[in-house]
């Protein structure tokens, strides 16, 4: 079974590195990234689609020409407080929770959002129930979803920061149940 996720094209949250609101659309950019990588989807076989109900990946979906079923599992991370803020904004308007989420990314929570602990759990359900399901899928989502979904093939959110999911880019999980690995790494 093969699980394919693009991750949605360049947004505007994105260009001015903030942790993007959820109303966020793509740049032109981004949608030109998308189209690109529309051609590209023809080397993938894939039965179902799966998509974040964020609004870049309902754009993403869109541009792609598919359709597919909203799943709240592969919305990307709650930053909670942190949301719309670039790194100088948030850490001035809370230092001590900068301060705590920088000593444990991991484990802490984000006022009003979630911990990438948090995240890799409702990843880790998602990844499973691919499993179950044994079919190849395509899944429109977010980067830290795809590296989460990375770091389940190794079995643990510890592996976060070493991968990267570039805008647009497709990234190819491979699995059955007694055997995993990445099969593609941004794909374009």
């Amino acid at each position: 079974m093969d699980i394919i996720f693009v991750r949605h094209g360049e947004s505007h949250d994105n260009l001015e590195k903030r942790f993007s609101r959820d109303f966020i659309t793509l740049t032109d950019r981004g949608v030109d990234q998308i189209k690109e990588a529309r051609g590209n989807l023809a080397a993938y076989d894939f039965s179902r689609v799966y998509v974040s109900p964020l609004k870049r990946t309902i754009q993403t979906l869109t541009l792609l020409g598919l359709e597919g079923e909203v799943d709240d599992r592969v919305r990307e991370m709650n930053f909670g407080v942190f949301t719309g803020l670039t790194f100088n904004e948030y850490q001035d308007k809370y230092p001590q929770e900068t301060r705590l989420w920088m000593e444990d990314s991991f484990n802490y929570t984000i006022p009003e959002g979630e911990s990438i602990a948090d995240t890799y759990k409702r990843v880790e359900s998602f990844m499973e129930d691919m499993l179950e399901k044994n079919e190849n899928a395509l899944v429109v989502t977010h980067e830290g979803i795809i590296r989460l979904a990375c770091s389940w093939v190794i079995g643990s959110a510890d592996h976060f920061y070493r991968f990267r999911a570039d805008n647009g880019s497709a990234t190819v999980i491979s699995a059955d149940r007694n055997y995993r690995f990445i099969k593609q790494l941004n794909h374009r």
